[in-house]
């Protein structure tokens, strides 16, 4: 029996070559029996596990290799890796973001790249308005009073509900706009903020569109949604996060690292503002850090986006990627060199 993790198929085929490089559990998750079996039906598939992609012994399976399908824990895919794999015309991966392992040399070659973001953005969208529903109810505050005199039933407090309050969605980005379509069919007031929208873009979208200063003064609840990029490093700073109302709910399922950590544990310590964190700056915090175990902060290790099941969604996507590849139709998942700045 030949095996396919060590040599590539030693038979001509008009069919293109896929190299899946995942490790062993994502591919597990990624590319169950039925979505590995569509794509034997377009590819002539060889497997390699992630960790291994620049080990000596896969060099015979890059030489052959022309789509390369990656997910999380793939390494760097480097002028190194590129020089074994002369073949390869495209990269499609599994998962979202492609900026921390894929670089520029794979687009100065003139490579397809191709990412499942589209399909995580699915699952961060659903979660973020799940959080934006308990956080105005005031869940977590609840949840961790219960039994406690007088906080069993809270149906009177004036602070608790989503109906007729104001959400800011900062970034119209993928997810943003996701999360503008759902915020539609909630009682609420919708701000956007994001330097590449104008007002007619906002409306079509459901939305206002306010500078991000205003938007947050105006907002009982801001969710975040920009992607990480120099200028958006610390994004709420002291400043910012001082605009915000007492009261009010910040929501960041994007990156920790758009919040100055320091600068919101005052205001969270205090009860000023209540938190939902899904990211934080560091990831994770260190032990004993004040916002950990705060009854108004929520702090998730990064859930927001596919787990488990979810995962198969990825893995289905790029094999959409590839068929379209092969069929010569255009990617919906197409990354380009000039996306890099502005994408997370």
């Amino acid at each position: 029996m030949t095996d396919t993790r060590s040599a590539p198929p030693s038979y001509a085929s008009p069919r293109p070559r896929v190299l899946v490089a995942m490790a062993p559990d994502v591919r597990q998750l990624a590319l169950p029996d039925d979505v590995m079996a569509r794509l034997r039906t377009l590819a002539d598939v060889m497997e390699v596990d992630a960790d291994e992609l620049t080990a000596p012994h896969t060099g015979p399976l890059l030489a052959e290799a022309e789509i390369l399908l990656s997910g999380w824990g793939c390494p760097a895919i480097d002028e190194h890796v590129l020089s074994a794999a002369p073949r390869l015309r495209a990269v499609v991966h599994a998962a979202g973001s492609v900026k921390h392992h894929l670089t520029p040399a794979v687009w100065e070659r003139g490579l397809t790249v191709s990412s499942a973001a589209g399909a995580n953005a699915v699952p961060v969208a659903d979660y973020t308005l799940s959080m934006v529903q308990l956080a105005a109810k005031r869940v977590f505050r609840q949840a961790s009073a219960y039994g406690k005199p007088g906080t069993l039933w809270q149906a009177l407090n004036p602070d608790f509900g989503l109906h007729g309050r104001t959400v800011g969605v900062v970034g119209a980005s993928r997810i943003g706009r996701l999360v503008l379509e759902r915020l539609r069919a909630q009682p609420v007031r919708v701000l956007v903020a994001d330097p590449y929208l104008d007002p007619a873009g906002a409306q079509a979208l459901g939305a206002e569109l306010r500078d991000l200063d205003k938007l947050l003064g105006a907002s009982d609840i801001v969710t975040l949604h920009a992607p990480l990029l120099p200028e958006t490093t610390g994004l709420l700073d002291e400043r910012r996060l001082g605009l915000l109302r007492d009261g009010a709910i910040l929501i960041n399922t994007a990156r920790g690292a758009l919040v100055d950590t320091d600068a919101l544990v005052p205001h969270c310590v205090s009860g000023r503002i209540d938190a939902v964190l899904d990211v934080t700056e560091p990831e994770p915090l260190p032990a004993g850090h004040p916002l950990i175990g705060l009854p108004n902060v929520l702090i998730t290790p990064h859930v927001a986006g596919a787990m488990g099941t979810e995962v198969e969604c990825l893995g289905a996507f790029a094999v959409d990627e590839i068929e379209r590849f092969v069929q010569g139709r255009p990617l919906l998942g197409a990354v380009s060199a000039e996306d890099l700045s502005r994408i997370a």
